[in-house]
């Protein structure tokens, strides 16, 4: 039997795979990485050896640690795994002077993110994408896993007229607010379905401590979220070191202009790294946009 992760030996969801294959017969077992998972974490393969059957591991182990890194984060982090995703034009710009973005990316493109959607446990963008795109945040069609659909809004000002409060009985959507939001503001939000979690703000910014809301996320058992932007948010996340993986749509569209809204704000990089960014870099033309997909460098150890 060939595994990427080592078989478990704890009774979770579903018995012990370790007892499966003792079941099945099996005598030879080759594992591609150990699980990090402390009820298992060495456990299964000594169950495995205890039982006579031979057990071999690290057979394409980078590959197999490369497939597990979300579940590996979290088990030791507890932080869910971050992808940021925006469509450019060939300038870096996510919209115009005006705020008009709709649409930079193609169609193909457009698609693939839904598809990405469709994969996510949240999906996450600021208050002023919110009010100026109006948008769903679902996947169409839908995917594997249901999103919840979050605005990061620090006064808690999503309209109640936008799509999201409309669709919140249906599909969840919780606002991320401070202590500054109105109160009347959040009742008239839970009074339509909306969830309405209150964080502290960060000492330099309207937003609160990102770090803070993927514990929160975490511990809610979200594995995956998506960040949308807009600029702000993302460059809140990039700035702490948060993101993952990032999913770039460039389009060969010029916009220009100084007022213009560059794809990722906050407070950015002192210098130009010397060196790129991602590691396990793909490029992959999508009509005549260009999708660029990689995790970034970080110690994930």
């Amino acid at each position: 039997m060939f595994v990427t992760l080592e078989p478990c030996c704890h009774h979770g969801k579903t018995g012990p795979c370790t007892e499966a294959i003792l079941a099945a017969g099996i005598r030879r077992v080759v594992i591609g990485t150990c699980d990090p998972f402390p009820h298992v974490d060495g456990g299964g393969i000594a169950a495995l050896q205890a039982a006579g059957v031979e057990v071999e591991t690290g057979l394409l182990e980078d590959e197999a640690k490369h497939l597990i890194a979300p579940f590996t984060k979290q088990v030791k982090t507890g932080l869910p795994w971050v992808h940021a995703k925006w469509a450019m034009t060939l300038d870096g710009k996510i919209a115009t002077r005006t705020g008009h973005s709709q649409w930079i990316s193609s169609p193909g493109s457009r698609e693939i993110v839904h598809e990405l959607r469709g994969r996510m446990d949240a999906i996450l963008v600021g208050a002023n994408t919110a009010a100026v795109d109006d948008p769903m945040l679902t996947a169409r069609p839908a995917g594997s896993r249901i999103a919840t659909r979050i605005v990061v809004d620090s006064n808690a000002r999503l309209s109640l007229e936008s799509q999201l409060v409309k669709t919140a009985r249906t599909l969840p959507v919780l606002v991320v607010a401070t202590e500054k939001a109105n109160s009347h503001a959040i009742k008239q939000l839970q009074d339509l379905g909306v969830e309405v979690l209150i964080m502290p703000a960060s000492p330099d910014s309207d937003f609160p401590k990102m770090k803070n809301l993927l514990t929160e996320l975490g511990s809610r058992q979200m594995s995956h979220i998506l960040v949308e932007g807009g600029g702000a948010l993302l460059g809140s996340f990039f700035d702490a070191g948060l993101v993952d993986e990032a999913h770039v749509f460039v389009s060969p569209k010029i916009v220009g202009g100084s007022h213009a809204v560059s794809a990722v704000a906050g407070e950015g990089k002192e210098t130009v790294p010397q060196q790129s960014d991602f590691e396990n870099i793909e490029f992959q033309q999508v009509g005549d946009d260009i999708y660029i997909h990689g995790r970034l460098k970080k110690d994930r150890n």
